[in-house]
């Protein structure tokens, strides 16, 4: 996403000086209401961090852009341009080629080569409302996250599926295997029985975990309210020290079968 976001702002503002100036770069026409002067270099905060961007200049007028407006400085950025270069006139076959361009870069980084060895998988899915034909309907947006040996993490893959079953995630899992994923080690997801069972499937020997996050959701899920408090606390620390871990453990098995009101 750091390399698509300053791809895909650069170009929105190309498209914008297009507009401005009335015409394309070195095109001479009677509508040219300005001409180039180069770029100078703009940052912009967004929520992959801070990215560097080249903004056009023009000699006679100020050139204007929706990218930095002072509503899009942040997280936005993506969504306000898009919708604001429609509205201030970029045509529509336009928007509909920088649209069909970022799907070819989202389609192309999905498909690069794995090259290094991934010992460590964070497999999760999220759902969303999506268009499908003539409806709505909800479905499941599977990723997976890859820590490498010298402890860089990225995204390997990402798949819409209709949901988060077995047969989907090893499809998925499939994928990353043809484009070289080797060397997993560890995974960690939630307790969803049908990761689990296309993890054990796909890659043999390696060992899974249950994310720290999902443990915890489970386990208070089971502690009345006005405990919760409490246990939430010494669980955090329990995380951190495989002891404590114990200790927790055993006080709650030991509060499950006494007669405390649990």
């Amino acid at each position: 996403m750091k390399k698509l976001l300053p791809w895909f702002l650069n170009l929105v503002m190309q498209l914008e000086a297009i507009q401005q100036a009335g015409a394309e770069p070195y095109q001479r026409n009677e509508e040219r209401t300005a001409h180039r002067n180069g770029y100078k270099k703009r940052s912009l905060k967004t929520h992959v961090g801070e990215i560097s961007l080249d903004k056009p200049q023009f000699r006679e007028i100020s050139f204007k852009s929706c990218v930095f407006d002072k509503y899009s400085r942040v997280e936005r950025a993506l969504v306000n341009a898009i919708a604001e270069s429609y509205l201030q006139g970029v045509s529509t076959r336009r928007v509909q080629d920088i649209s069909q361009e970022l799907d070819e870069k989202v389609d192309e980084f999905l498909k690069r080569p794995i090259e290094h060895p991934i010992p460590y998988l964070y497999v999760d899915a999220s759902y969303f409302k999506v268009r499908d034909g003539a409806k709505y309907v909800t479905k499941a947006l599977l990723v997976v996250t890859g820590v490498r040996e010298d402890g860089y993490r990225e995204i390997l893959g990402a798949k819409i599926a209709d949901s988060e079953d077995e047969g989907f995630w090893s499809g998925l899992f499939d994928e990353l295997k043809e484009r070289g994923l080797e060397g997993v080690k560890l995974v960690v997801s939630d307790g969803h029985k049908g990761i689990q069972s296309a993890i054990q499937s796909a890659f043999l020997g390696a060992a899974w975990q249950m994310c720290q996050v999902h443990f915890s959701r489970a386990v208070l899920k089971n502690i009345p309210n006005k405990e919760k408090e409490v246990v939430a606390e010494k669980l955090k620390e329990a995380l951190l020290d495989e002891n404590k871990m114990q200790e927790l453990a055993a006080e709650l098995n030991q509060k499950r079968h006494s007669k405390v009101e649990w």
